[in-house]
């Protein structure tokens, strides 16, 4: 791991390439886009000062050493082919699982025949439905909705 004097240093260069960037928004761009120069150059400072700049430091390194361990372990890719298998296998079950029907009609028992207790009435020329519901699909085909 790196020791403070080189966390020391990558914050001062960090610092003074933003500054650097500053001198040039301020002559170029404008007092806006300087302001932000100066945003952005109090940033490594404040990222050393705080510890974020060690913890982006041990968070590269960590994706780094995964992404090594990735390309050069068989044990890794192994679990990389179970995971995509696991994700085709939901998707697939998913697929199934719309396609089957899942609940008989509510108003209808064995052989079509209304189960005692519905109170749903049987209409000419579709399935049986709800009083209030005949009264709405009555207003929305007054008013052109089918």
């Amino acid at each position: 791991m790196l020791d403070d004097a080189t966390w020391q240093a990558l914050a001062l260069v960090l610092t003074l390439l933003a500054g650097a960037w500053t001198v040039y928004a301020f002559r170029r761009r404008g007092w806006a886009s300087g302001l932000r120069g100066v945003a952005l150059t109090l940033l490594p400072a404040a990222a050393y000062l705080t510890g974020t700049l060690r913890l982006a430091g041990r968070i590269v390194d960590a994706v780094a050493d995964w992404a090594t361990r990735l390309v050069f372990s068989p044990t890794v890719w192994i679990g990389v082919v179970l995971f995509v298998v696991a994700v085709v296998l939901f998707g697939l079950a998913g697929l199934i699982a719309g396609r089957t029907p899942r609940h008989r009609e509510v108003g209808s028992g064995p052989r079509g025949r209304s189960l005692p207790g519905n109170r749903t009435a049987e209409r000419p020329g579709g399935p049986p439905a709800d009083d209030d519901l005949a009264e709405i699909e009555a207003i929305l085909k007054r008013r052109g909705i089918s």
